[in-house]
């Protein structure tokens, strides 16, 4: 990420030009929807929201000051998402599967839950309940809005998460298969494999 503010003013008190850069580390499997709807390079104007953020960063870099970089590194996190927020509302772009259902209040509230809650035993009633929808209309507006059914979106999710967390040293595939809602590794094992097309053991070995 970078940008820039034009007439910061330096230590000598001239004006000059603020060019403002940032590194985030990024991988894994939860990742991976944003960065493959990404382009290399993004190019986005300022609104007046950021171009509020890029003040207020200004303004921070200005003065040395007990927790500046705390609080450059909360303004940056701001700009990155208010960015990505401006990027996706082109015309033209594709956002991650789900990122426009977010803001529907029905179906965002239940992709909140899910993913909140993914170990839990949910259903497409249980989720329709949720939402406060009957269970046919629930099912038809998630996939419109998602681009998938509710527990196919799920499963994925789960996947997501247990593909990161099989990377962790130390973590059984019995215990990321609970965390993400599998009575036992055999039935993790099993989900895992249809829906990646190898084992938990075998992804963590690719991955490692």
């Amino acid at each position: 990420m970078a940008g820039d503010r034009p007439h910061c003013r330096g230590r000598g008190g001239d004006a000059t030009d603020l060019l403002i850069t940032a590194g985030y580390r990024v991988g894994g499997d939860l990742c991976r929807p944003l960065l493959d709807a990404l382009p290399p390079v993004a190019v986005v104007r300022p609104d007046p929201g950021l171009s509020t953020l890029l003040d207020l960063i200004t303004a921070e870099v200005e003065h040395d000051e007990p927790g500046q970089q705390v609080v450059l590194d909360r303004f940056l996190d701001l700009l990155l998402v208010r960015a990505l927020r401006t990027w996706f509302a082109h015309p033209g772009t594709t956002p991650p599967p789900g990122y426009r259902a977010l803001a529907d209040p029905d179906i965002g509230h239940v992709l909140r839950r899910l993913h909140e809650e993914p170990a839990r035993p949910w259903t497409v009633a249980s989720l329709a309940n949720e939402a406060g929808m009957s269970r046919t209309a629930f099912a038809r507006r998630f996939s419109a809005l998602v681009g998938r059914p509710p527990l196919a979106y799920l499963t994925d999710w789960r996947m997501a998460l247990a593909a990161d967390r099989l990377r962790e040293p130390g973590m059984t595939v019995a215990e990321v298969g609970r965390e993400v809602g599998y009575a036992d590794g055999f039935a993790f094992s099993a989900a895992f494999k249809r829906v990646r097309g190898l084992t938990p053991s075998a992804h963590r070995d690719t991955a490692g």
